[in-house]
């Protein structure tokens, strides 16, 4: 399965779709939640926003929403100021929140349709039949939402989320607390989505689903953006390859021979870490093969890992910690 972060078209070529500038949110207790976001999403482009829980991640979210005040700085989404356009503006944007905040006694069909309603849209059941029937809905149309499982009350967040037919899709964590299986369902259906014109930001822990989903990513941290990239440039960049020697005896130390080398003995001696550049072209392999061998230090196996984003991300937050 192909990922759309592997495409080759250029988003930035694209009409930017949500430009932030400036967003700071400072409490009344002093807290400084956003320091100064400057963000440009493009459209038709999947973003996802990285980031360790209180990052600023749903702050910044809920300002974009309208549903948090700025301190200072300006949103626009799809061409319209979310202050001085509110209501056009908000029309523009779905949003399903990390919270399984639901209508309980109400129907899936009831809620789906009011959620329409409530930015103004006229009815258009066949639109919200299309909805449901998109999520597996359908066949629970007439179930009240307190009698769902938890991953269909998720899916009807997405359901009032896509009522109005919004042009920007923002999941605040939409797979958490769901199994695997419908957590690739729904991986499937934000690509479907995308694919029909929507812009999709999304949120989330899970870092193999930013790897898997997103083209562009961005990393929060502290409320501020330390790093705004195209995945795949992004793990290009700053991805580390490991090549991992299996020795035929174990080493107390490392051998003063070896200290020209990136290298870590592990915690039993067994193994001789050597971490180098993924795209350089002198890795230092042969060498280092050249200098065990001259130390007669005998090498049983050996295998090559990558950087995930996984580890990308967790050594761009702890750099900034």
């Amino acid at each position: 399965m192909n990922s759309p972060g592997n495409t080759t078209v250029r988003l930035d070529t694209a009409p930017p779709i949500l430009a932030v500038s400036g967003v700071r949110k400072t409490y009344a207790s002093g807290l400084v939640a956003l320091g100064g976001i400057d963000l440009t999403i493009y459209r038709g482009e999947i973003f996802a926003l990285l980031g360790p829980n209180g990052a600023g991640k749903t702050t910044l979210i809920n300002i974009i929403c309208g549903i948090v005040t700025a301190t200072a700085g300006s949103v626009v989404a799809d061409g319209h100021d979310i202050v001085r356009d509110y209501r056009a503006a908000r029309s523009r944007i779905g949003l399903v929140p990390q919270e399984l905040h639901t209508d309980t006694f109400e129907s899936v069909w009831a809620t789906t349709n009011f959620s329409r309603g409530l930015f103004g849209k006229p009815p258009n059941p066949a639109h919200c039949e299309k909805v449901l029937r998109d999520l597996s809905l359908w066949d629970k149309r007439d179930e009240r939402i307190m009698n769902l499982s938890g991953g269909m009350k998720r899916r009807v967040l997405i359901a009032k989320a896509l009522a109005h037919e919004p042009t920007i899709l923002f999941l605040d964590e939409p797979t958490a607390g769901v199994d695997v299986q419908l957590r690739r369902d729904m991986w499937q259906m934000v690509r479907e989505l995308r694919d029909s014109g929507v812009t999709i930001i999304l949120t989330t822990h899970y870092i193999e689903e930013a790897e898997e989903m997103a083209d562009r990513i961005g990393v929060i941290s502290k409320g501020e953006l330390i790093v705004v990239e195209d995945k795949t440039l992004l793990m290009r960049k700053l991805g580390k390859r490991q090549l991992t020697l299996q020795l035929q005896q174990p080493l107390t130390q490392l051998s003063p021979g070896l200290s020209g080398y990136p290298l870590a003995l592990s915690a039993d001696g067994h193994a001789l870490v050597l971490s180098f550049d993924a795209h350089s072209r002198e890795t230092r392999i042969p060498a280092l093969l050249k200098t065990l061998a001259e130390l007669n230090i005998e090498v049983k196996d050996l295998h090559s890992s990558e950087s995930s984003l996984e580890d990308i991300f967790v050594d761009l937050v702890r750099a900034r910690a």
